[in-house]
């Protein structure tokens, strides 16, 4: 995300050999630098991605929505055909009761 120029600020430090600066506080500034640049960085970044939609996001997000879109026909017509079983088990063991034989019986 860095480009080149502000790339430096992370292998060099600017405040080293500063004469009114002691190695600690050279030190210090120069880990303030780098916060600094990440910082920018970041919004730099985070700016790119509220501007607009994540491209490769939206793919895979269709990709997605079009494999849940066949699971739950799936799922449907799965649902479809045990609803259309029912009837047709509860038909066939009432053909096998007692009630509608006309056989005689000991």
């Amino acid at each position: 995300m860095a480009s080149p120029a502000t790339a430096e600020i992370y292998e060099l430090n600017p405040y080293d050999g500063h004469p009114g600066l002691t190695q600690l506080e050279a030190d210090v500034l120069w880990e303030y630098a780098k916060l600094n640049q990440n910082i920018r960085d970041l919004i730099v970044r985070t700016r790119q991605l509220s501007e607009g939609p994540d491209q490769d996001l939206l793919e895979r997000l269709r990709v997605l929505e079009r494999k849940m879109g066949m699971v739950m026909t799936l799922f449907k017509v799965s649902a479809w055909g045990v609803i259309n079983e029912q009837p047709a088990a509860d038909e066939a063991s009432d053909s096998f009761t007692s009630e509608g034989d006309t056989t005689a019986q000991p």
